[in-house]
């Protein structure tokens, strides 16, 4: 069995509030010197076989991901 990994994150001109409020909320807890925040999701996929990467994207495309605000990156976990 194989674990297929999507990656999807917010393409970097549309703003991510929650990036911001973690961003804001750092320096609270004492934390210094991250400049950036971005949040993302993560999809793992549990494949029989050899997965078919195209197929994956393919998924990623109409169902993961919205391609109009998001990227994402496909790829096989060992």
């Amino acid at each position: 069995m194989a674990r297929v990994v999507v990656d999807v994150m917010l393409k970097p001109e549309i703003l991510d509030p929650q990036g911001a409020a973690v961003l804001a909320a750092l320096p609270r807890l004492g934390v210094a010197g991250v400049t950036g925040v971005r949040q993302g999701k993560r999809f793992e996929l549990d494949v029989e076989g050899e997965p078919d990467l195209a197929t994956v994207q393919d998924l990623a495309d109409r169902l993961l991901a919205n391609p109009v605000i998001e990227d994402y990156t496909v790829r096989v976990e060992s």
